[in-house]
C-alpha cells in the first residue's frame, strides 16, 4: 500500500483509508465482530487510516474502533469529528462549534476510543452561529495540549476554509467525492484546499456504494438503510442514475475489474493530495476496494469516463437537506 502526505505538516496515511461509519449505522444490520476483523483485515493490508466521528451509533463506532486497535494503536492514524450533536436515542440536536463543545467532544472521543490522542480532529460540520475563528481556536488549543496533532474540517465553503487555516493550519478537508459528486470542482473547494497545501479526503468515493452495481432496484436497499431517503437513490433519480452505473459496469469489464475499482481508481486518479476512505463492513470488500489501487487508468479512461459522467450527471441531492454542507 502506497502512502499520500495530507497537508504540509507532514501526515502521511494511506493512499486508501477505512470509513468506518456503516460498521454501527446507517447502512442496515452490521456485525462487531466482522467490523473488527475487517479493521485487522485493513491493518494487514496496508491501511492506517482509520476514519469514524462522535455521532456513529450514535458514540458507539469511536468504541468499536477503540476495541478494534486497542493492542495496535501505533499501527493506525485514527481520525474522528465533533459538531454534529445527537443524543444517545440518535435525535439530532443540531451543530455546535463553541470553544467548550469542542474541548468537551474531544475529551470525550478520547475516552470512547481508549486513546491519548487523535491524529486527525475535524469539525463534522460548519456551524454558522460561531466565528470559524473561534471554533479553530479552540480546536488548535487541543493540538497545544497534545491531545490532537492535526486539524480537519468537513464540507466547508472556500472562504470558510481561507479563515480557518489563517486561525491554525488546516492539514486536510473532508468532502463527498466520487464520480457521480464533483462539485467541489466547480465551487471552488477542491482548487481552494490545493492553493493552500491543504490535503483532500474524499468521503463516500463509491457513491455510497451505488457505482459498485450492487444495487439494481429501490428493494435492494435494506429496510433501514438511510440511503433509502436519499434523493439519489429513489425513483426518477435512482433510474437515471442507474444508466451512469451502466456505463461504469461496461468500462470496468473491458479493464477487469468491478464497478467499485473503476470508480475508486478515478479518486485516486484525480491527485495525490486526494485520499478516499470508502467504508465498509465485510472483509470481501474491503480486499475488493485495496485492489483498485492496481487499476491503472489512461488520460483516454479519464476522458471517456468524462464524456459518460461528466460533472452533474447524476440527478437528486446528494443528501435531502443540504443546508449543512459547503458553509
Amino acid at each position: 500500500m502506497k502512502h499520500r502526505t495530507l497537508g504540509t505538516q507532514g501526515l502521511s496515511v494511506s493512499e486508501i483509508g477505512l470509513g468506518c461509519m456503516g460498521m454501527s449505522e446507517f447502512y442496515g444490520p452490521s456485525s462487531e465482530a466482522e467490523s473488527i476483523a475487517t479493521i485487522h483485515r485493513a491493518l494487514e493490508l496496508g491501511i492506517d487510516f482509520l476514519d469514524t466521528a462522535d455521532i456513529y451509533g450514535p458514540f458507539k463506532n469511536e468504541k468499536l474502533v477503540g476495541r478494534a486497535i486497542r493492542d495496535r494503536r501505533d499501527r493506525v492514524v485514527l481520525a474522528t469529528k465533533f459538531g454534529n450533536v445527537r443524543n444517545t436515542q440518535g435525535q439530532s440536536l443540531g451543530i455546535r462549534g463553541d470553544p467548550d463543545y469542542v474541548r468537551q467532544s474531544c475529551d470525550a472521543s478520547l475516552e470512547r476510543l481508549g486513546v491519548d490522542h487523535i491524529d486527525l480532529y475535524y469539525q463534522h460540520r460548519v456551524d454558522t452561529k460561531v466565528p470559524i475563528e473561534e471554533t479553530v481556536g479552540a480546536m488548535a488549543d487541543l493540538v497545544r495540549a497534545g491531545k490532537v496533532r492535526h486539524l480537519g474540517l468537513s464540507e466547508a465553503a472556500p472562504e470558510t476554509i481561507r479563515r480557518a487555516h489563517a486561525t491554525h493550519p488546516i492539514t486536510a478537508l473532508q468532502t463527498e467525492y466520487s464520480l457521480w459528486t464533483r462539485d467541489v470542482e466547480e465551487n471552488g473547494v477542491l482548487s481552494t484546499v490545493r492553493t493552500l497545501g491543504i490535503g483532500f479526503v474524499a468521503y463516500s468515493p463509491l457513491g455510497r456504494g451505488f457505482l459498485t452495481g450492487r444495487f439494481k432496484t429501490f428493494e435492494d436497499l435494506p429496510a433501514d438503510d438511510f440511503r433509502r431517503r436519499n434523493p439519489r437513490f429513489q425513483g426518477e433519480n435512482f433510474d437515471h442514475n442507474l444508466e451512469l452505473v451502466a456505463e461504469v459496469e461496461q468500462m470496468a469489464r473491458e479493464k477487469g475489474a468491478t464497478p467499485g475499482q473503476l470508480a475508486l481508481a478515478w479518486v485516486l486518479a484525480r491527485g495525490d493530495d486526494i485520499v478516499p476512505i470508502p467504508g465498509t463492513k465485510h472483509v470481501r470488500y474491503l480486499e475488493e476496494n485495496v485492489a483498485a489501487a492496481g487499476v491503472e487508468l489512461s488520460e483516454a479512461d479519464i476522458e471517456r469516463l468524462d464524456v459518460v459522467i461528466p460533472v452533474g450527471a447524476a440527478t437528486g441531492t446528494r443528501y435531502a437537506d443540504m443546508s449543512t454542507v459547503h458553509r
